[in-house]
């Protein structure tokens, strides 16, 4: 709309019809402050349609809007939206809406009704200038009246940054998160080097701080856009579960991030390296060079180096115990390979015991535990997420964790156990050991007594782990360490059509549908909206019918990717208005463009150690409250609280992609598979999100779309040199 002129509109926001978190674009109800056209541009309620890209904004502000009406064909009369100010309202009625809409901590719905009577026009004012008197309106004491003031003072640095920040598309939720880091320096650190938010925000990405730097007028080729390209290029590799990148290729991708030459970026990557912001670090002179984020590589050479020194240390904390002569017990009888992998775990320092379901690797992890026990041993039981813990506990019956708390992870001091305080047990045996990354691990390995002996348990056929690394395989690629694979299906899961199946699509073949199947199904269809439409269906309706079971509890959605009318976040949606629709008994808020309703199901994505959940924990809303400005949610029974700034940790888990459901069972899986989805159809990801499943898999979608995933056993390959350095450190 260059070269014309914007016209401009104010009012306060209704609802929000949609938002997209990806690229902002909106669609808000407004009522306009004062009538531009009356019933020409507004519905029967006074309404205006905006759409846009907006920032995201919340029911109950008022916005100032320059963009031009236009005609759509479908939906009508519409304000297309191209500029976008959050403003104080003006009328009593935006005032009171403002103040009640969960903005301003302290005030809810009924306090800001208080104020605004007490006040009136001079309210937001006196709350400006003169926050004492705020003990005159009913209902206020001391305390809140403090909180209240505090949280204007709060927020009125938040607008003034805005007023700032507005102009580079970022959003007020963001802006909390700069000023609540900063403070008052927030806008003297972003104008001197905006690329800094990417490195010290969670939830700033390097395209937001790039912009940022393009509105204040950096120049393409500075050295600190060059250096924070090549940092995010890294880190974006590392998200894709690479440990290090070629140089050649990190630099052809940071050139094409960037849109700068070449020898700009090399450049860039000598001064990283200089200042040790990277590390080079190729293991042999026969590959090309290579270049490491310096986390990334010290906990690379620091895990090979410690399996090394661990495996080759000839002392045992199991000396006494003598694995050729260990009676195995009786009631559960073992394999000759279950047998074997029993005695390498007691004879070795390092073992991995892996296999498919239903081939017996818990049945030997718990042969194993029990030995210990009889024998006077001690041993610690852990697994990398949360809901692996509970099920490794409740297999074996005795206490599991995740090893963030088995190493005794703390926000203050990190991890209590390491190198200067290792873990007092003789034996340490990790469960789900296939989602173990490179960094977690070498915390892992720092605070295991070399003496002590170590057992990973997994499935070496499932997803990698999410994060950057290979462990499990790299140890198995490696050849140092004594390996033991299950593949036998016992005689009490080859009656689940599910554990077939798992098998089936592991070796090449597509799974079995028969029509007198009890525990696996498959509906076909081909359009993704009528796939999403009976993905609902299935969960809401036919499962609770046939089986009894809990939509929400017992029934976890999956699909291979996140966007498309049958991806995550549409899903989520439907599933969403399906199994928790709006309610006047339900509170509900909308944050970040996502809206959280008490009773959703959500899941946490990232490691918060200060609240002690992690990425991968999913719980269930609990409380929205809008006068503290806070969500609660329940994990296991366990309440944790989150400011608004803080909710974009969480995201709705009625639906989750295949690889966050790693490590995890579910009572029953319903996962939608189409050609939609064919960059990420792969025969280990159908295999593990088949495997997830307990008692009723369902597969919504097209045959094709199962083929393609099972022809496709492409495991895509990860930057990693764990197995040549460990090789390397045991002189191999």
């Amino acid at each position: 709309m260059s070269g014309t002129e914007l016209e401009w509109l104010e009012g306060s926001v209704e609802r929000i019809t949609y938002y997209s978190e990806e690229s902002g674009y909106s669609v808000i109800r407004l009522l306009p402050a004062t009538p531009s056209r009356l019933w020409t541009d507004t519905d029967r309620q006074g309404l205006v349609t905006v759409v846009g890209e907006l920032p995201a904004v919340n029911p109950g502000e008022t916005l100032r809007l320059g963009g031009k009406w236009t005609d759509h064909p479908t939906y009508g009369r519409q304000f297309r939206a191209e500029q976008c100010e959050q403003v104080m309202p003006a009328t009593l009625e935006g005032i009171r809406r403002y103040l009640g809409s969960g903005l301003i901590k302290g005030i809810g719905p009924v306090i800001a009704e208080y104020i605004v009577e007490t006040f009136g026009e001079d309210t937001l004012p006196i709350i400006d200038e003169s926050p004492r008197r705020l003990r005159e309106v009913p209902l206020i004491g001391e305390k809140r009246a403090r909180l209240i003031s505090e949280a204007w003072d709060t927020q009125r640095h938040i607008r003034q940054i805005m007023l700032f920040l507005q102009s580079h598309g970022v959003s007020t939720r963001l802006a909390v998160k700069i000023y609540k880091h900063y403070g008052d320096e927030a806008v003297a650190r972003v104008q001197q080097n905006p690329y800094q938010l990417a490195r010290d925000i969670w939830g700033i990405g390097f395209r937001t701080a790039d912009q940022i730097a393009s509105d204040m007028g950096l120049p393409p080729d500075a050295p600190q856009r060059i250096e924070a390209g090549l940092v995010h290029a890294l880190n974006e590799m590392a998200d894709d579960g690479h440990v290090f990148a070629p140089r050649d290729v990190l630099v052809a991708q940071a050139a094409d991030l960037l849109e700068a030459p070449p020898e700009a970026v090399e450049d860039g990557v000598d001064r990283l390296l200089m200042d040790e912001t990277l590390v080079a670090g190729a293991i042999s002179p026969d590959e090309g060079p290579t270049v490491y984020l310096a986390a990334m590589y010290y906990s690379e050479v620091g895990l090979a180096r410690r399996l090394a020194h661990m495996i080759e240390l000839p002392a045992s904390r199991l000396e006494g115990l003598d694995a050729g002569a260990v009676p195995l017990p009786g009631d559960v009888p073992l394999s000759e390979v279950q047998m074997a992998a029993v005695r390498a775990a007691l004879a070795h320092k390092v073992s991995v015991l892996t296999g498919g379901p239903g081939t017996g690797k818990t049945t030997a992890m718990r042969t194993l535990i029990d030995i210990l026990h009889r024998s006077g041993y001690t041993f610690a039981l852990a697994s990398p997420t949360g809901r692996a813990a509970k099920r490794l506990s409740e297999a074996t019956g005795h206490p599991a964790k995740t090893i963030h708390r088995l190493l005794g992870y703390s926000f203050a001091e990190g991890f209590t156990h390491n190198q200067d305080n290792i873990l007092p047990v003789d034996m340490v045996v990790v469960d789900e050991a296939s989602m173990l990354d490179m960094a977690l691990a070498h915390n892992l390995l720092k605070a295991i007594d070399p003496a002590s002996h170590l057992l990973l348990v997994g499935d070496v056929d499932q997803l990698p782990s999410v994060g950057a690394g290979d462990v499990l395989r790299d140890l198995i690629r490696s050849e140092t360490v004594p390996v033991t694979r299950l593949d036998q299906i016992f005689r009490q899961a080859q009656n689940s059509l599910i554990v077939r199946n798992a098998h089936r699509v592991n070796q090449g073949q597509g799974p079995l549908t028969p029509d007198d199947a009890e525990d696996f199904f498959l509906f076909t269809k081909e359009d993704p909206g009528e796939t999403a439409e009976l993905v609902v269906d299935v969960v809401q309706n036919r499962i609770p019918r046939k089986f009894g079971l809990n939509p929400v509890d017992d029934v976890q959605v999956l699909a291979p990717m996140h966007r498309g009318k049958a991806g995550v976040a549409a899903l989520n949606q439907a599933l969403q208005a399906a199994l928790n629709p709006p309610s006047d008994r339900l509170a509900e808020r909308w944050i970040g463009g996502r809206l959280f309703r008490v009773g959703d199901k959500v899941m946490q994505t990232r490691n918060n150690y200060d609240k002690d959940v992690f990425n991968g924990d999913i719980g269930r809303v609990t409380g929205v409250d809008l006068v503290d400005g806070q969500l609660e949610v329940t994990y296991d029974e366990r309440r944790v609280r989150y400011d608004w700034s803080e909710a974009d940790e969480l995201v709705h888990a009625y639906c989750i992609s295949v690889h966050k459901s790693q490590g995890s069972e579910y009572t029953a899986v319903v996962m939608a598979i189409l050609m939609q989805h064919y960059m990420m159809l792969q025969r280990n990801l159908l295999y593990t999100a088949i495997s997830r499943a307990q008692r009723l898999a369902v597969l919504v979608g097209t045959r094709k779309a199962i083929r393609v995933a099972v022809r496709n056993d492409k495991v895509a390959r990860r930057y990693t040199a764990l197995a040549g350095r460990l090789r390397a450190e045991m002189g191999l």
